[in-house]
């Protein structure tokens, strides 16, 4: 099974100083796609300059020809469907056709209180992604929208032309929950996930290993309950956050076994975070771009 190897770039840095540089630079060492979070602050990231998601891949977009971009990931948290249809649909257009759209039910973090709302439960972050996704999906198909939802409406909601894909552009939706999971094995060109939380701390890497064996299971069910094909669905780990952290980073030869094995899962995509200085994201940028230029040929 052939794998694909992208990066993620945290919008942390003005785009005239290195922002516009990294993009440029993930588009020479060949990642398949390049992603940014899509989060208002995030964790301890907080109190230093973090910048749009959406204008940021749009200065992408102008600044790269041939990568891919997209979202790891947007959610409901500060999104309303309306509004995202349109700047998707301007973004795709701009790109070329070149976007992918993370999207997640999101979680308690900062993005979850930001506009002055209580944080949702996770049954109300299932209820509303579980509307978010199939309008999102029509918004981005259809020319006119009118829907009235429990918590998300439209009312005769135009997009016009449509996406440059088509028949709009791919999702990679971010599930593990069997919600979620069914969501992904309907509307989802592709599925995501970061591992299972729960070992995060404590587990190890054999333990993670498994858990994301039977995420993987789960997803086939969800498909075959759908009457769809699960290998019709690309299969995306954002890493960093398994008990094996940063260390499939520190060398190639680790970087290798560690895709080697998660390509054997089933996975189909492998996306490693930018290296930022003093984070939970340090890595050597020079061993960093040596996996980025040398590690899929090795894995053959």
């Amino acid at each position: 099974m052939s794998l694909r190897l992208s990066t993620v770039i945290l919008p942390t840095d003005r785009w005239h100083e290195r922002g516009r540089e990294k993009w440029r630079r993930a588009e020479e060492l060949g990642f398949h796609t390049a992603y940014t979070y899509d989060h208002l602050s995030w964790r301890t990231f907080r109190d230093g300059p973090w910048f749009g998601a959406l204008p940021t891949l749009t200065a992408a977009a102008a600044a790269t020809e041939r990568l891919r971009l997209g979202t790891l990931v947007t959610s409901p948290n500060f999104r309303h469907p309306v509004t995202l249809a349109k700047d998707l649909m301007s973004l795709d257009d701009i790109s070329g056709g070149r976007i992918t759209l993370g999207i997640g039910a999101g979680g308690n973090g900062f993005d979850a209180t930001a506009l002055g709302q209580e944080a949702w439960t996770p049954k109300e972050r299932a209820d509303r992604f579980g509307e978010f996704v199939p309008l999102l999906d029509r918004l981005l198909t259809e020319e006119s929208v009118t829907e009235r939802g429990t918590f998300y409406s439209a009312e005769e909601a135009r997009n016009i032309p449509g996406c440059v894909q088509r028949p709009r552009l791919p999702f990679a939706v971010a599930a593990t929950g069997p919600r979620g999971l069914r969501l992904a094995a309907r509307y989802g060109q592709a599925w995501v996930t970061t591992g299972d939380p729960k070992i995060f701390e404590e587990g190890t890497p054999e333990q993670s290993v498994e858990a994301l064996r039977g995420q993987i299971e789960k997803l086939g069910k969800a498909c075959a309950e759908t009457g769809r094909n699960v290998a019709e669905l690309d299969k995306i780990l954002l890493t960093g956050f398994t008990p094996d952290r940063g260390r499939p980073l520190e060398s190639l030869d680790a970087f290798v076994d560690f895709a080697g094995t998660h390509r054997d899962l089933g996975f189909t995509e492998i996306v490693i975070h930018w290296p930022i200085a003093d984070s939970d994201f340090a890595a050597d940028q020079a061993v960093f771009e040596k996996i980025a230029t040398e590690a899929l040929a090795q894995l053959g």
